[in-house]
């Protein structure tokens, strides 16, 4: 069922382990993440990209998630999240129709425009009683990593800078904060790592809780080590897109002649709800419901 992700992600924080939040853009991808914290009774946080949410309408997309968690995930907790919030007005009409969290990414402004941006939405989210994060530092994609890989920029510039987290959290009143130390956008394994000693710097500095994006690459002990190190949730995507697309592949090129949308994909469904189940196990959430 819905509850108020302060719940969630302060249960996670106090024991010491990490709940996913993980994106969805439909029906079916809901349909996994919820199936998969009932199957382990877990809490989870879903959550959802401004692109996912101009695919398929915000109005549509959150009565999809509130429908499917208060009713096939009534016995767990669930929260609902905007992921990576950079355009102001849709972040405001996410509040208002009553998202749980919101992300402000305004992680690439300078520094006083990225407190200012992060403190309004804050302002905003607080008056609704719903939680706000914020990003200090940058967490690359694709195209960041091209730069990298070139040499034109420096993964250690882009990292958060753990003697001025503090200040950020003061400054801003936000509740959760998206660190950057080493991971990135996208599926580079091998290339995202996790800068622990950095992670266990701003861990120490800051009293909220701690999100790690871009970590689809990483391995179950750079997870367990990150949890350890201060990390309290971890945004997973495109492992669940891997698990749909190879699973869909199959299904097509061995039922050619089934013209049944559900019976096509279902399978996909079962693939990612295995994908989620994993993580939870890997993250520590299991019957923390």
């Amino acid at each position: 069922m819905i509850v108020p992700i302060s719940q969630i992600i302060n249960k996670a924080k106090k024991q010491k382990y990490a709940v996913g939040a993980f994106n969805t853009s439909n029906l079916e991808i809901t349909l996994a993440i919820v199936r998969a914290a009932v199957a382990q009774k877990s809490p989870v946080i879903i959550q959802t990209s401004e692109s996912a949410i101009r695919y398929s309408n915000l109005e549509t997309l959150f009565a999809i998630m509130t429908t499917l968690a208060n009713t096939v995930g009534k016995k767990v907790p669930i929260a609902i999240h905007l992921d990576h919030g950079k355009d102001l007005k849709l972040i405001q009409e996410c509040i208002k129709i009553g998202y749980n969290s919101v992300h402000i990414d305004a992680s690439l402004e300078k520094w006083q425009k990225n407190i200012s941006l992060s403190q309004k939405i804050a302002r905003v989210a607080h008056a609704k009683k719903i939680w706000a994060q914020a990003e200090l530092g940058t967490i690359l994609g694709a195209e960041g990593l091209l730069k990298l890989e070139m040499g034109e920029i420096k993964m250690e510039d882009l990292m958060t800078d753990p003697g001025k987290a503090a200040e950020f959290i003061q400054k801003t009143g936000v509740d959760t904060l998206a660190v950057s130390v080493g991971t990135i956008h996208g599926h580079f394994k091998g290339v995202e790592k996790v800068d622990q000693a950095r992670l266990q710097k701003i861990a120490a500095s800051v009293k909220v809780p701690l999100v790690l994006h871009g970590g689809s690459g990483l391995s179950s002990q750079t997870f367990k080590t990150a949890i350890k190190n201060g990390i309290s949730v971890i945004n997973i995507d495109t492992n669940l897109r891997i698990a749909f697309k190879n699973s869909l592949q199959k299904t097509v090129n061995a039922k050619m002649d089934k013209i049944d949308p559900r019976k096509i994909m279902q399978p996909s469904i079962d693939a990612m709800q295995k994908e989620v189940e994993k993580m939870i196990k890997i993250f520590g959430s299991s019957n923390k419901a």
